[in-house]
């Protein structure tokens, strides 16, 4: 390709036709001749007359120069001038593509593909090998050269992950590359201690270039609970320029629907890396957060999953004995109020009190005897869940309580009398305690020399004393039993609260025993030791896009692996679960930091700055006409026949014509044309006709057009519904209860409906209609607000009838109407698809979420997977857009055209696939 400053020439050769010009110029200025002037007495008998043409004796210098600039533009055309063109990559022999592949890929991994495709087309007209891998994926067995057609055929198959890539095995794969070759990196743009170990290595076997994309990083690290407020903490890799980003706080609201529950602002500092907020929420939505995401990022590091840490548990605390003043040390609850207050929300009062609170767990400190009415209030309050713990005192040693048969609310039987130094079974010295076994929830943790057992009340033996007893002293005697009671659990410490009986509540372990009985939490990663011994399992984890997908069956994680809060194959990032227990592995720790990747100044970086290619074929050609057209008017006025009275008639009758045909043109529907409403209400009623809202946008709206007119030819073909040629309407002057399904694709500069298409639009909505809300934003956000066709549409929605919204559920009629989908992608692939919620009080049956107003049918559909695009065809029946890559982006194309399809047969159907649910009891009453 042939380059003049920032254009390009596909067809370099042409441009030697610019040479010729001059010669042209001279050429047309010597033919024809100038005449040669004679005087002729004779001549002046002709003075006065005048000729009907004129014929001037020499072209006008301005004519030729418009002449020259037209055929110079003809030969620019033809010679296929291109802005900003894509260099191509020189070189020739073996090229390895190297992808990062991990969660800083994911916000603009489409792109990265599309740079990876057109360097396999480049490679394949040189005729050059390659090798493509995934770093955080690294293939099996040597590295293996192959054709680049090979690998456009499997592109599709190559995505990001979660985690970055294995130092270790990064190494020793890079010590089995083979032979000489190039490197092309497209890198994710963050340092990493294993990358320069590995472009050292590349470098040994040949050049290596790198691309690295100029869409900022944002992450997130974990939230953290202090001061009575949420600390979030924002990461960029690089400084520069004031920005601001809106973390989003999400979770279930009351009925149960995902949502954000609150947003908070955060601002970046020009010259900062890091920025902070503050979000202060109450400990009932406090604890339904699930996750805080950065709204638009669509990464994993821009995700932060909560656990255990976030939501302080309710935790209430009765003492048997009073507090003596001046005393406070021998409080029975002055220990755990020290271990539980910085990690959990203390509750104080009587049972009865306490009990309408429902906390989490209810702590008695040496309680002794309950009347009945609390004790059967308490057991129901267990035996639905709740964590009953209960600690010994001289007053339970003092009782009768389990003495002669099992109290309920007691976990074994006890003996009569203690155990204490001195007593009548003297222990000599205080006992220490014996390791936890395996299936105790204290399992792995360490026990300090200095924590012994002076006093304790004595377990009764029985068959069953063993399996309940989950912390021993060293000879065996139990210290902390436990039993199930319905769906909740009893667990008596047979020592005090205090440091009466025991010095446990004066060391650390105190406080990690009450953590493992999920009674506290501490911060989202606790240390090896806090969790050695302890099996994870994964209950949930996040995909490098930051979904949160259902982690099936997986094997468990030790807790010392789960400690270190490195995410890795074996161990994605989501939430991990250990009985009641909750643990959050997220991308980011408490402790990380996003750094730009530093390259060596012999390391090529492109992409940094990326101008788009612009093909100026069609400008330069449409000048050139343009110009010659302007010839043939200049050249007609020349010779006299753009003047006189006939001129001056006709083109008069052209402008009474153009007037004339104003209100037609009006009345024709035609790409996004307007048409009155008996006009319309004629051609609307005709048949099923689609319909899409002009935004002003005369490109978008030429768009859904064309979308629905490919729609309308699928549905013509595949069903028997023939849908006549797509309209457009007015919202401020058109009836729409003649359509049942609106296309509205959401343009940043649309303007607001006035109050009276408000009205019309939501009478719309009552009576049936269907709008699919099209944001067209998929590739860049997720369903919100954090781009501007998001805030447009909440701008646009705000005075609209439209019910709670809900993503689309698995259950759906939408995914069954006529083909059975999971997938709603258009152009973009986007899965965030939200419809009508269902009702959160009502009884419903499988697939049937919607009110009866609208016969079953969603009133919206909102998304941002620019549908249109995908469905579009030209008047000749042409796609107009690509989709994808390869045969994966044909297969998109082909799911966008089902669920179009399904949309459609919704629109018109209603719930009657919902009411197929309906048959077995039918005809169980019809004795079938």
């Amino acid at each position: 390709m042939f380059m003049l400053g920032p254009v390009g020439f596909l067809a370099p050769i042409l441009l030697l036709g610019l040479v010729a010009l001059p010669l042209l110029w001279i050429l047309l200025r010597a033919v024809p001749p100038a005449p040669i002037r004679r005087r002729f007495p004779g001549v002046a008998l002709l003075l006065g007359l005048t000729d009907d043409t004129h014929q001037t004796d020499k072209t006008p210098w301005w004519l030729l120069l418009l002449r020259m600039l037209a055929i110079a533009a003809l030969i620019i055309g033809f010679a296929g001038p291109v802005l900003n063109p894509a260099p191509e990559r020189a070189g020739s022999g073996p090229l390895l593509i190297l992808l990062d592949g991990t969660w800083a890929d994911a916000r603009d991994w489409p792109t990265r593909l599309n740079r990876v495709e057109a360097v396999l087309a480049e490679a394949e007209r040189a005729g050059r090998t390659i090798a493509l891998v995934s770093l955080t994926d690294l293939p099996a067995g040597d590295l293996a050269f192959q054709d680049a057609s090979g690998w456009k055929a499997r592109l599709a198959s190559f995505s990001p992950k979660p985690w970055q890539p294995d130092p270790l095995a990064l190494r020793k794969w890079a010590a089995n590359l083979p032979g000489n070759f190039e490197s092309y990196w497209l890198s994710d743009g963050l340092a990493r201690p294993s990358r320069q170990p590995l472009l050292t290595a590349l470098q040994a076997h040949g050049p290596v270039t790198v691309f690295e994309s100029a869409h900022p990083i944002y992450g997130l690290r974990p939230p953290v609970f202090a001061d009575g407020a949420i600390q979030m903490t924002a990461l960029r890799p690089m400084a520069g320029i004031a920005s601001e980003i809106t973390i989003a706080a999400r979770g279930p609201d009351p009925s149960g629907i995902e949502r954000d529950l609150a947003t908070q602002a955060v601002s970046f500092e020009p010259s900062a890396t890091v920025a902070e907020a503050k979000l202060s929420l109450p400990a009932e939505l406090r604890n339904r957060v699930t996750s805080f995401r950065i709204v638009g990022e669509r990464s994993a590091g821009a995700v932060s999953l909560t656990d255990d840490g976030l939501k302080r548990r309710e935790v209430a605390l009765i003492s048997g004995r009073e507090d003596r003043e001046g005393l406070e040390l021998l409080s029975p609850t002055h220990y755990l109020r020290e271990a539980l207050a910085p990690v959990a929300d203390l509750i104080d009062g009587t049972i009865e009190d306490v009990l309408l609170a429902n906390p989490d767990a209810i702590i008695l400190a040496d309680v002794a005897g309950l009347p009945q009415t609390e004790k059967d209030a308490l057991a129901d309050w267990v035996d639905k869940g709740g964590l009953l713990v209960r600690f010994a005192g001289p007053h339970l040693a003092a009782s009768d309580i389990s003495r002669e048969s099992e109290d309920t609310l007691m976990p074994v039987r006890l003996r009569e009398g203690g155990r204490s130094v001195g007593g009548a079974m003297s222990w000599g010295e205080p006992k220490g305690l014996r390791p936890f076994a395996e299936g105790s929830p204290f399992f792995g943790l360490t026990i300090p020399a200095e924590v012994t057992v002076s006093s304790q009340v004595m377990a009764q033996p029985d068959p069953t004393l063993a399996d309940r007893t989950i912390a021993a002293l060293a000879d065996g005697t139990p210290l902390v039993t436990r039993k199930p009671l319905g769906n909740g659990e009893v667990i008596l410490f047979h020592v005090t609260a205090n440091a009466e009986w025991t010095t446990l509540p004066l060391s650390g372990l105190f406080v990690q025993m009450l953590e493992r009985l999920a009674i506290s939490s501490r911060s989202s990663h606790s240390e090896v030791e806090d969790l050695a011994g302890t099996t994870w399992v994964a209950a949930s984890v996040l995909d490098a896009y930051g979904s949160l997908q259902d982690a099936g069956q997986t094997s468990g994680v030790a807790g010392e692996t789960l400690a270190k809060g490195v995410p890795e194959a074996a161990m994605p990032p989501g939430l991990y679960a250990d009985g009641d227990r909750q643990l959050a592995l997220n991308v980011l720790r408490s402790d990380s930091e996003v750094l730009p990747a530093d390259w060596p100044k012999d390391v090529a970086v492109e992409g940094s700055v990326i101008a788009q290619e612009t093909r100026l074929k069609g400008a330069f050609l449409s000048t050139a006409m343009l110009g010659l057209l302007l010839d043939i008017l200049a050249s007609l006025w020349l010779t006299g026949r753009l003047r006189g009275p006939k001129v001056i008639a006709h083109a008069a009758v052209l402008v009474v014509l153009a007037f004339l045909m104003a209100p037609l043109a009006r009345a024709q529907e035609q790409d996004g044309a307007l048409i009155p409403n008996d006009m319309l209400a004629l051609e609307a009623t005709n048949g099923v006709v689609l319909a899409h809202v002009i935004t002003g946008d005369a490109k978008l709206d030429m768009v859904a057009q064309a979308g629905l007119r490919g729609l309308s030819l699928i549905l013509a073909e595949r069903t028997s519904v023939e849908p006549a040629e797509p309209m457009a309407v007015d919202l401020e002057t058109d009836e729409l209860a003649f359509f049942p399904f609106l296309y509205w694709p959401i343009s940043p500069e649309q303007p607001i409906p006035s109050a009276e298409a408000y009205s019309r639009l939501n009478r719309y909505l009552r009576n049936g209609g269907m709008i699919l809300f099209d944001t067209r934003d998929a590739d860049v956000a997720d369903f919100g607000s954090s781009t501007p066709s998001g805030q447009k549409l909440q701008d646009l929605a705000r005075l609209l009838d439209v019910p709670a919204l809900e993503p689309l559920p698995k259950d759906h009629v939408l995914t069954r109407t006529f083909y059975l989908l999971q997938d709603f992608p258009g152009r973009f692939a986007g899965r965030s698809i939200w419809v009508e919620a269902a009702p959160p009080d009502a009884e419903l049956l499988e697939g049937m979420p919607f009110r009866n107003l609208n016969d079953g049918v969603t009133p919206v559909v909102i998304g941002g997977n620019d549908w249109a695009s995908a469905w579009a065809i030209s008047e000749t029946g042409r796609e107009m857009f690509p989709i994808g890559r390869g045969y994966a982006g044909e297969r998109q194309r082909e799911t966008a055209y089902r669920f179009g399809v399904n949309l459609i047969m919704h629109v018109l159907t209603g719930n009657y696939k919902s009411d197929q649910v309906h048959v077995p009891a039918l005809l169980d009453r019809l004795g079938q």
